[in-house]
Protein backbone atom coordinates (compact mmCIF):
# COMPACT_ATOMS: atom_id res chain seq x y z
CA UNK A 1 0.00 0.00 0.00
CA UNK A 2 1.43 3.43 -0.90
CA UNK A 3 2.63 5.56 1.98
CA UNK A 4 0.27 8.28 0.78
CA UNK A 5 -2.68 6.08 1.79
CA UNK A 6 -2.48 5.70 5.56
CA UNK A 7 -4.71 3.65 7.79
CA UNK A 8 -6.37 5.40 10.70
CA UNK A 9 -6.47 3.92 14.18
CA UNK A 10 -9.19 5.56 16.25
CA UNK A 11 -8.31 5.26 19.93
CA UNK A 12 -11.29 5.20 22.29
CA UNK A 13 -11.38 3.24 25.56
CA UNK A 14 -8.32 1.26 24.49
CA UNK A 15 -5.46 3.59 25.33
CA UNK A 16 -2.68 1.03 24.96
CA UNK A 17 -0.28 -0.43 22.42
CA UNK A 18 -0.10 -3.99 23.76
CA UNK A 19 -2.77 -6.54 22.87
CA UNK A 20 -4.75 -4.02 20.86
CA UNK A 21 -6.63 -5.81 18.03
CA UNK A 22 -7.52 -2.63 16.16
CA UNK A 23 -3.91 -1.48 16.22
CA UNK A 24 -2.62 -4.82 14.99
CA UNK A 25 -5.14 -4.84 12.13
CA UNK A 26 -4.27 -1.28 11.16
CA UNK A 27 -0.53 -1.99 11.12
CA UNK A 28 -1.08 -4.91 8.77
CA UNK A 29 -2.32 -2.43 6.17
CA UNK A 30 0.58 0.00 6.33
CA UNK A 31 1.52 3.22 8.06
CA UNK A 32 -0.90 4.31 10.76
CA UNK A 33 -2.34 7.65 11.83
CA UNK A 34 -3.44 7.50 15.48
CA UNK A 35 -6.33 9.74 16.54
CA UNK A 36 -8.40 10.31 19.66
CA UNK A 37 -11.69 12.23 19.64
CA UNK A 38 -13.17 13.78 22.77
CA UNK A 39 -16.84 13.46 21.95
CA UNK A 40 -18.94 14.05 25.05
CA UNK A 41 -20.97 17.16 24.35
CA UNK A 42 -23.55 15.72 21.99
CA UNK A 43 -27.15 14.99 22.81
CA UNK A 44 -27.48 11.63 24.50
CA UNK A 45 -23.77 11.33 25.32
CA UNK A 46 -22.82 10.90 28.98
CA UNK A 47 -20.07 13.42 29.72
CA UNK A 48 -17.06 12.10 31.62
CA UNK A 49 -17.18 12.79 35.34
CA UNK A 50 -14.63 15.15 36.89
CA UNK A 51 -12.41 12.40 38.30
CA UNK A 52 -12.35 10.32 35.13
CA UNK A 53 -11.61 13.42 33.03
CA UNK A 54 -8.49 13.92 35.14
CA UNK A 55 -7.49 10.31 34.56
CA UNK A 56 -8.16 10.60 30.83
CA UNK A 57 -5.89 13.66 30.60
CA UNK A 58 -2.94 11.79 32.07
CA UNK A 59 -3.66 8.61 30.15
CA UNK A 60 -3.68 10.51 26.86
CA UNK A 61 -0.42 12.22 27.80
CA UNK A 62 1.15 8.83 28.46
CA UNK A 63 -0.17 7.34 25.22
CA UNK A 64 1.04 10.33 23.20
CA UNK A 65 4.48 9.95 24.76
CA UNK A 66 4.54 6.25 23.84
CA UNK A 67 3.75 7.27 20.27
CA UNK A 68 6.54 9.83 20.17
CA UNK A 69 4.06 12.71 20.15
CA UNK A 70 2.20 11.31 17.15
CA UNK A 71 -1.31 11.11 18.60
CA UNK A 72 -3.82 13.35 16.84
CA UNK A 73 -6.35 14.84 19.25
CA UNK A 74 -9.71 16.15 18.08
CA UNK A 75 -12.75 17.46 19.94
CA UNK A 76 -16.32 17.46 18.73
CA UNK A 77 -18.84 15.16 17.11
CA UNK A 78 -16.99 12.00 16.03
CA UNK A 79 -19.80 11.27 13.55
CA UNK A 80 -18.52 14.23 11.55
CA UNK A 81 -14.87 14.36 12.59
CA UNK A 82 -13.78 10.78 11.83
CA UNK A 83 -15.04 10.72 8.20
CA UNK A 84 -13.72 14.25 7.70
CA UNK A 85 -10.30 13.41 9.13
CA UNK A 86 -10.08 10.20 7.12
CA UNK A 87 -10.93 12.03 3.90
CA UNK A 88 -8.45 14.86 4.59
CA UNK A 89 -5.64 12.40 5.27
CA UNK A 90 -6.41 10.29 2.22
CA UNK A 91 -6.97 7.22 4.36
CA UNK A 92 -8.26 3.99 2.89
CA UNK A 93 -9.38 2.40 6.16
CA UNK A 94 -10.33 3.22 9.74
CA UNK A 95 -10.00 0.70 12.58
CA UNK A 96 -11.30 0.88 16.14
CA UNK A 97 -12.16 -1.35 19.09
CA UNK A 98 -15.82 -1.58 20.03
CA UNK A 99 -17.56 0.30 22.82
CA UNK A 100 -20.96 -0.72 24.14
CA UNK A 101 -22.63 2.41 25.45
CA UNK A 102 -25.92 2.83 23.54
CA UNK A 103 -25.09 6.22 22.05
CA UNK A 104 -21.70 4.96 20.87
CA UNK A 105 -23.25 1.97 19.14
CA UNK A 106 -25.63 4.29 17.29
CA UNK A 107 -22.84 6.73 16.47
CA UNK A 108 -20.48 4.02 15.21
CA UNK A 109 -23.13 2.76 12.80
CA UNK A 110 -23.50 6.24 11.36
CA UNK A 111 -19.74 6.61 11.02
CA UNK A 112 -19.48 3.33 9.13
CA UNK A 113 -22.18 4.53 6.74
CA UNK A 114 -20.44 7.87 6.22
CA UNK A 115 -17.09 6.21 5.58
CA UNK A 116 -18.65 3.75 3.14
CA UNK A 117 -20.07 6.68 1.20
CA UNK A 118 -16.53 8.04 0.93
CA UNK A 119 -15.19 4.67 -0.22
CA UNK A 120 -13.26 4.20 3.01
CA UNK A 121 -13.30 0.83 4.74
CA UNK A 122 -14.33 0.76 8.42
CA UNK A 123 -13.72 -2.16 10.71
CA UNK A 124 -14.43 -2.58 14.41
CA UNK A 125 -12.69 -5.13 16.63
CA UNK A 126 -13.16 -6.90 19.95
CA UNK A 127 -10.65 -5.33 22.31
CA UNK A 128 -12.66 -4.60 25.44
CA UNK A 129 -14.31 -7.80 26.64
CA UNK A 130 -13.63 -11.50 27.02
CA UNK A 131 -16.99 -12.36 25.44
CA UNK A 132 -19.03 -10.21 23.09
CA UNK A 133 -22.58 -9.59 24.41
CA UNK A 134 -24.14 -11.47 21.52
CA UNK A 135 -21.99 -14.56 22.12
CA UNK A 136 -23.47 -15.53 25.48
CA UNK A 137 -27.23 -16.06 25.11
CA UNK A 138 -29.77 -18.54 26.39
CA UNK A 139 -30.95 -21.37 24.15
CA UNK A 140 -33.92 -19.25 23.04
CA UNK A 141 -31.62 -16.43 21.94
CA UNK A 142 -32.49 -14.09 24.81
CA UNK A 143 -29.92 -12.55 27.18
CA UNK A 144 -29.26 -13.79 30.68
CA UNK A 145 -30.52 -11.79 33.64
CA UNK A 146 -28.86 -13.95 36.29
CA UNK A 147 -25.10 -14.02 36.65
CA UNK A 148 -24.31 -17.65 37.49
CA UNK A 149 -25.88 -19.26 34.39
CA UNK A 150 -24.39 -16.44 32.31
CA UNK A 151 -20.93 -17.24 33.64
CA UNK A 152 -21.28 -21.00 33.21
CA UNK A 153 -22.52 -20.64 29.66
CA UNK A 154 -19.77 -18.14 28.85
CA UNK A 155 -17.09 -20.59 29.92
CA UNK A 156 -18.67 -23.35 27.85
CA UNK A 157 -19.24 -21.10 24.83
CA UNK A 158 -15.71 -19.80 24.65
CA UNK A 159 -13.41 -21.41 27.19
CA UNK A 160 -10.41 -20.15 25.25
CA UNK A 161 -11.27 -16.58 26.24
CA UNK A 162 -8.52 -16.74 28.84
CA UNK A 163 -5.62 -17.83 26.68
CA UNK A 164 -2.45 -15.95 25.94
CA UNK A 165 -3.35 -12.86 23.87
CA UNK A 166 -1.83 -13.27 20.44
CA UNK A 167 -0.72 -9.67 20.12
CA UNK A 168 0.95 -8.86 23.44
CA UNK A 169 3.81 -7.02 21.78
CA UNK A 170 5.23 -3.55 22.06
CA UNK A 171 4.86 -1.45 18.94
CA UNK A 172 7.39 1.24 18.07
CA UNK A 173 6.61 4.90 17.60
CA UNK A 174 8.15 4.58 14.12
CA UNK A 175 5.10 2.54 13.10
CA UNK A 176 3.02 5.72 13.24
CA UNK A 177 2.86 8.75 10.99
CA UNK A 178 3.66 12.16 12.41
CA UNK A 179 1.08 14.46 13.96
CA UNK A 180 1.19 18.11 12.90
CA UNK A 181 -0.66 19.49 15.93
CA UNK A 182 0.82 21.75 18.60
CA UNK A 183 2.33 20.23 21.73
CA UNK A 184 -0.52 21.52 23.89
CA UNK A 185 -3.08 19.49 21.94
CA UNK A 186 -4.13 17.45 24.98
CA UNK A 187 -4.09 20.45 27.32
CA UNK A 188 -6.46 22.21 24.92
CA UNK A 189 -9.13 19.61 25.75
CA UNK A 190 -9.36 21.22 29.22
CA UNK A 191 -9.90 17.88 30.94
CA UNK A 192 -8.36 19.07 34.19
CA UNK A 193 -10.32 21.26 36.63
CA UNK A 194 -9.27 24.79 37.48
CA UNK A 195 -8.57 23.76 41.09
CA UNK A 196 -5.74 21.41 41.99
CA UNK A 197 -7.77 18.91 44.03
CA UNK A 198 -7.02 16.23 41.46
CA UNK A 199 -3.30 16.23 42.24
CA UNK A 200 -3.85 14.73 45.68
CA UNK A 201 -6.48 12.38 44.26
CA UNK A 202 -4.03 10.87 41.78
CA UNK A 203 -1.08 10.59 44.17
CA UNK A 204 -1.61 6.87 44.61
CA UNK A 205 -2.32 6.18 40.94
CA UNK A 206 -0.23 5.93 37.77
CA UNK A 207 -2.55 6.42 34.79
CA UNK A 208 -1.40 4.93 31.51
CA UNK A 209 -0.28 1.64 30.05
CA UNK A 210 2.95 1.36 32.05
CA UNK A 211 1.05 2.03 35.25
CA UNK A 212 -1.47 -0.66 34.36
CA UNK A 213 1.24 -3.24 33.75
CA UNK A 214 2.91 -2.32 37.04
CA UNK A 215 -0.40 -2.57 38.92
CA UNK A 216 -1.05 -6.03 37.48
CA UNK A 217 2.40 -7.24 38.52
CA UNK A 218 1.95 -5.88 42.05
CA UNK A 219 -1.44 -7.57 42.35
CA UNK A 220 -0.14 -10.93 41.15
CA UNK A 221 2.78 -10.78 43.57
CA UNK A 222 0.79 -9.63 46.59
CA UNK A 223 -2.95 -9.00 46.59
CA UNK A 224 -4.01 -12.06 44.62
CA UNK A 225 -2.56 -14.44 47.22
CA UNK A 226 -5.17 -13.18 49.71
CA UNK A 227 -7.86 -12.11 47.27
CA UNK A 228 -10.78 -14.38 48.11
CA UNK A 229 -10.83 -13.56 51.82
CA UNK A 230 -8.94 -10.29 51.95
CA UNK A 231 -10.97 -8.42 49.34
CA UNK A 232 -13.74 -7.83 51.90
CA UNK A 233 -11.47 -5.93 54.30
CA UNK A 234 -11.01 -2.28 53.24
CA UNK A 235 -7.80 -1.74 55.24
CA UNK A 236 -6.00 -4.51 53.31
CA UNK A 237 -4.41 -4.19 49.88
CA UNK A 238 -6.04 -7.39 48.64
CA UNK A 239 -7.90 -5.97 45.65
CA UNK A 240 -6.48 -5.50 42.17
CA UNK A 241 -7.12 -1.74 41.76
CA UNK A 242 -7.14 -2.44 38.01
CA UNK A 243 -10.62 -1.08 37.34
CA UNK A 244 -9.62 2.38 36.00
CA UNK A 245 -6.91 0.80 33.85
CA UNK A 246 -9.46 -1.65 32.44
CA UNK A 247 -12.06 1.04 31.91
CA UNK A 248 -9.73 3.20 29.83
CA UNK A 249 -8.29 0.15 28.12
CA UNK A 250 -4.75 0.77 29.31
CA UNK A 251 -4.50 -2.98 29.74
CA UNK A 252 -6.57 -5.67 28.04
CA UNK A 253 -8.92 -7.80 30.08
CA UNK A 254 -7.60 -10.82 28.17
CA UNK A 255 -4.10 -10.17 29.40
CA UNK A 256 -5.36 -9.77 32.97
CA UNK A 257 -7.43 -12.96 32.77
CA UNK A 258 -4.55 -14.90 31.28
CA UNK A 259 -2.18 -13.70 33.99
CA UNK A 260 -4.66 -14.81 36.67
CA UNK A 261 -4.99 -18.20 34.95
CA UNK A 262 -1.22 -18.66 35.04
CA UNK A 263 -1.25 -17.74 38.72
CA UNK A 264 -3.83 -20.47 39.31
CA UNK A 265 -1.49 -22.98 37.70
CA UNK A 266 1.23 -21.85 40.09
CA UNK A 267 -0.71 -22.74 43.22
CA UNK A 268 -3.27 -19.95 43.67
CA UNK A 269 -6.22 -21.74 42.05
CA UNK A 270 -9.05 -20.71 44.37
CA UNK A 271 -7.82 -17.12 44.59
CA UNK A 272 -7.51 -16.82 40.81
CA UNK A 273 -10.88 -18.43 40.15
CA UNK A 274 -12.54 -15.94 42.46
CA UNK A 275 -10.81 -13.05 40.71
CA UNK A 276 -11.78 -14.37 37.27
CA UNK A 277 -15.36 -14.59 38.48
CA UNK A 278 -15.22 -10.89 39.39
CA UNK A 279 -13.94 -10.11 35.89
CA UNK A 280 -16.94 -12.04 34.60
CA UNK A 281 -19.26 -9.75 36.60
CA UNK A 282 -17.85 -6.91 34.52
CA UNK A 283 -18.72 -8.90 31.40
CA UNK A 284 -22.23 -9.54 32.72
CA UNK A 285 -22.77 -5.80 33.30
CA UNK A 286 -21.73 -5.06 29.72
CA UNK A 287 -24.07 -7.73 28.45
CA UNK A 288 -26.94 -6.12 30.37
CA UNK A 289 -26.07 -2.67 29.04
CA UNK A 290 -25.91 -3.97 25.48
CA UNK A 291 -29.22 -5.84 25.62
CA UNK A 292 -31.02 -3.37 27.91
CA UNK A 293 -29.51 0.03 27.04
CA UNK A 294 -31.95 1.92 29.28
CA UNK A 295 -30.46 0.22 32.36
CA UNK A 296 -28.27 3.29 32.95
CA UNK A 297 -31.36 5.47 33.45
CA UNK A 298 -34.42 3.35 34.17
CA UNK A 299 -35.30 0.52 36.52
CA UNK A 300 -34.77 -2.79 34.80
CA UNK A 301 -37.65 -4.13 36.91
CA UNK A 302 -40.42 -1.72 35.98
CA UNK A 303 -42.35 -2.34 39.21
CA UNK A 304 -39.73 -0.21 40.93
CA UNK A 305 -41.14 2.77 39.03
CA UNK A 306 -43.76 2.80 41.79
CA UNK A 307 -41.33 2.66 44.70
CA UNK A 308 -41.89 5.62 47.09
CA UNK A 309 -38.40 7.11 46.97
CA UNK A 310 -37.84 10.15 49.18
CA UNK A 311 -36.37 13.35 47.80
CA UNK A 312 -34.24 14.88 50.56
CA UNK A 313 -31.26 16.96 49.30
CA UNK A 314 -29.94 17.52 52.85
CA UNK A 315 -29.64 13.80 53.50
CA UNK A 316 -27.93 13.28 50.14
CA UNK A 317 -25.43 16.05 50.85
CA UNK A 318 -24.60 14.53 54.23
CA UNK A 319 -24.02 11.21 52.46
CA UNK A 320 -21.90 12.79 49.72
CA UNK A 321 -19.70 14.63 52.21
CA UNK A 322 -19.22 11.67 54.52
CA UNK A 323 -21.13 13.26 57.37
CA UNK A 324 -23.84 10.69 58.14
CA UNK A 325 -22.66 9.79 61.64
CA UNK A 326 -21.93 6.21 60.56
CA UNK A 327 -18.12 5.95 60.26
CA UNK A 328 -17.85 3.12 57.72
CA UNK A 329 -20.20 5.01 55.39
CA UNK A 330 -18.41 8.31 55.95
CA UNK A 331 -14.96 6.75 55.52
CA UNK A 332 -16.04 5.30 52.20
CA UNK A 333 -17.47 8.56 50.92
CA UNK A 334 -14.36 10.46 51.96
CA UNK A 335 -12.12 7.84 50.38
CA UNK A 336 -14.12 8.28 47.17
CA UNK A 337 -13.66 12.04 47.09
CA UNK A 338 -10.01 11.96 48.15
CA UNK A 339 -8.75 9.09 45.97
CA UNK A 340 -11.26 8.66 43.15
CA UNK A 341 -12.12 5.14 44.25
CA UNK A 342 -13.78 3.20 47.04
CA UNK A 343 -13.25 -0.31 48.33
CA UNK A 344 -15.79 -2.72 46.85
CA UNK A 345 -17.23 -3.91 50.17
CA UNK A 346 -17.66 -0.30 51.27
CA UNK A 347 -19.32 0.58 47.96
CA UNK A 348 -22.07 -1.91 48.78
CA UNK A 349 -22.43 -0.55 52.30
CA UNK A 350 -22.62 3.11 51.25
CA UNK A 351 -25.00 2.32 48.39
CA UNK A 352 -27.32 0.30 50.62
CA UNK A 353 -27.34 3.11 53.17
CA UNK A 354 -28.37 5.68 50.55
CA UNK A 355 -31.12 3.72 48.82
CA UNK A 356 -32.50 1.78 51.81
CA UNK A 357 -31.79 3.64 55.03
CA UNK A 358 -32.19 7.08 53.43
CA UNK A 359 -34.56 5.83 50.69
CA UNK A 360 -33.01 8.09 48.04
CA UNK A 361 -33.31 7.00 44.40
CA UNK A 362 -30.37 4.94 43.17
CA UNK A 363 -29.89 7.41 40.32
CA UNK A 364 -28.60 9.99 42.82
CA UNK A 365 -25.91 7.59 43.95
CA UNK A 366 -25.09 6.47 40.43
CA UNK A 367 -24.60 10.07 39.30
CA UNK A 368 -22.41 10.97 42.30
CA UNK A 369 -20.20 7.94 41.77
CA UNK A 370 -20.03 8.76 38.06
CA UNK A 371 -18.58 12.16 38.87
CA UNK A 372 -16.19 11.02 41.61
CA UNK A 373 -14.82 7.68 40.41
CA UNK A 374 -11.68 7.46 38.29
CA UNK A 375 -13.06 4.10 37.12
CA UNK A 376 -16.54 5.48 36.33
CA UNK A 377 -17.89 2.87 33.96
CA UNK A 378 -21.44 3.11 32.68
CA UNK A 379 -22.14 -0.61 32.64
CA UNK A 380 -20.62 -1.47 36.02
CA UNK A 381 -21.83 1.66 37.79
CA UNK A 382 -25.43 1.45 36.60
CA UNK A 383 -25.84 -2.29 37.06
CA UNK A 384 -24.18 -2.26 40.49
CA UNK A 385 -26.47 0.48 41.78
CA UNK A 386 -29.52 -1.34 40.46
CA UNK A 387 -28.23 -4.54 42.07
CA UNK A 388 -28.15 -2.86 45.49
CA UNK A 389 -31.51 -1.16 44.99
CA UNK A 390 -33.12 -4.44 43.97
CA UNK A 391 -34.36 -3.02 40.68
CA UNK A 392 -31.82 -4.65 38.39
CA UNK A 393 -30.91 -8.04 36.98
CA UNK A 394 -29.73 -10.66 39.45
CA UNK A 395 -30.36 -8.01 42.07
CA UNK A 396 -29.79 -8.30 45.79
CA UNK A 397 -33.03 -9.38 47.50
CA UNK A 398 -35.12 -6.36 48.44
CA UNK A 399 -34.83 -7.32 52.09
CA UNK A 400 -31.00 -7.33 52.06
CA UNK A 401 -30.07 -4.13 53.88
CA UNK A 402 -26.46 -3.79 54.92
CA UNK A 403 -26.14 -2.68 58.54
CA UNK A 404 -23.20 -0.23 58.50
CA UNK A 405 -22.36 -0.83 62.16
CA UNK A 406 -22.21 -4.62 62.04
CA UNK A 407 -20.47 -4.50 58.65
CA UNK A 408 -17.90 -2.14 60.10
CA UNK A 409 -17.35 -4.31 63.18
CA UNK A 410 -16.86 -7.37 60.97
CA UNK A 411 -14.67 -5.99 58.21
CA UNK A 412 -12.82 -3.15 59.94
CA UNK A 413 -12.74 -4.52 63.47
CA UNK A 414 -9.74 -2.49 64.64
CA UNK A 415 -10.89 0.63 62.82
CA UNK A 416 -7.77 1.02 60.69
CA UNK A 417 -9.76 2.06 57.62
CA UNK A 418 -12.08 4.36 59.57
CA UNK A 419 -9.26 6.11 61.40
CA UNK A 420 -7.45 6.75 58.13
CA UNK A 421 -10.32 8.71 56.61
CA UNK A 422 -12.04 10.07 59.73
CA UNK A 423 -9.17 11.29 61.91
CA UNK A 424 -11.48 13.41 64.09
CA UNK A 425 -12.78 10.27 65.82
CA UNK A 426 -9.50 8.32 65.80
CA UNK A 427 -9.16 8.62 69.60
CA UNK A 428 -12.35 6.67 70.23
CA UNK A 429 -11.80 3.11 71.50
CA UNK A 430 -12.64 0.50 68.87
CA UNK A 431 -15.68 -0.61 70.86
CA UNK A 432 -17.44 2.69 70.05
CA UNK A 433 -15.60 3.69 66.88
CA UNK A 434 -18.14 1.97 64.65
CA UNK A 435 -21.11 3.83 66.12
CA UNK A 436 -20.05 7.02 67.96
CA UNK A 437 -23.67 7.98 68.63
CA UNK A 438 -23.92 5.00 70.98
CA UNK A 439 -20.85 6.00 72.98
CA UNK A 440 -21.36 7.24 76.57
CA UNK A 441 -20.71 10.93 77.07
CA UNK A 442 -17.75 10.17 79.33
CA UNK A 443 -16.08 8.14 76.55
CA UNK A 444 -16.67 10.94 74.06
CA UNK A 445 -15.21 13.50 76.45
CA UNK A 446 -12.12 11.39 77.07
CA UNK A 447 -11.60 11.20 73.30
CA UNK A 448 -12.10 14.96 72.97
CA UNK A 449 -15.17 14.56 70.77
CA UNK A 450 -18.36 16.56 70.85
CA UNK A 451 -21.02 14.97 68.65
CA UNK A 452 -22.70 17.51 66.43
CA UNK A 453 -19.55 19.66 66.55
CA UNK A 454 -16.51 17.49 65.80
CA UNK A 455 -18.46 14.70 64.15
CA UNK A 456 -22.18 14.44 63.33
CA UNK A 457 -24.71 12.41 65.22
CA UNK A 458 -26.30 9.60 63.23
CA UNK A 459 -28.68 11.19 60.72
CA UNK A 460 -31.12 8.25 60.80
CA UNK A 461 -31.95 5.44 63.17
CA UNK A 462 -30.87 2.17 61.56
CA UNK A 463 -33.70 0.04 62.95
CA UNK A 464 -36.45 2.52 62.10
CA UNK A 465 -35.10 3.29 58.64
CA UNK A 466 -34.72 -0.42 57.90
CA UNK A 467 -38.32 -1.11 58.88
CA UNK A 468 -39.48 1.85 56.81
CA UNK A 469 -37.66 0.53 53.74
CA UNK A 470 -38.98 -3.00 54.20
CA UNK A 471 -42.51 -1.66 54.58
CA UNK A 472 -42.15 0.27 51.34
CA UNK A 473 -40.79 -2.78 49.53
CA UNK A 474 -43.61 -4.99 50.82
CA UNK A 475 -46.19 -2.41 49.75
CA UNK A 476 -44.69 -2.26 46.27
CA UNK A 477 -44.70 -6.04 45.97
CA UNK A 478 -48.42 -6.10 46.77
CA UNK A 479 -49.36 -3.75 43.92
CA UNK A 480 -51.20 -5.06 40.89
CA UNK A 481 -48.25 -4.18 38.63
CA UNK A 482 -45.96 -6.46 40.63
CA UNK A 483 -48.45 -9.29 40.69
CA UNK A 484 -49.00 -9.08 36.95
Amino acid sequence: MPKSSPTILWFRQDLRLRDNPALSAALEQGAVLAVFVLDDKNAGERRHGAASRCWLHHSLKTLDSSLGGKLWVLEGDATELIPQFAAEQGATAVHWNRCYEPWRITRDGRIKQALATLGINAESHSGTLLWEPWQVLKSDGTPYKVFTPFYRHALKTQPAAVVAPATVIDHRASDFLACKQDRNKIDSLALLPVSIWHKAMLEDWTPGEAGAQMRLEEFLEGGLTDYREGRDFPARRSVSRLSPHLHFGEISVKQVAYAATLSAQQGHESQSEHFLRELAWREFSYSLLYHFPAVCEKNLKQEFDHFPWRDDPELRIAWQRGMTGYPIVDAGMRELYATGTMHNRVRMITASFLVKNLMQHWRHGEQWFWDCLVDADLANNSCSWQWVAGSGADAAPYFRIFNPVTQSQKFDKDGEYIRRFIPEIAALPSKFLHDPSSAPETVLQQAGISLGVDYPRAIVDLKQSRERALSAYHAMRNTEDWAS
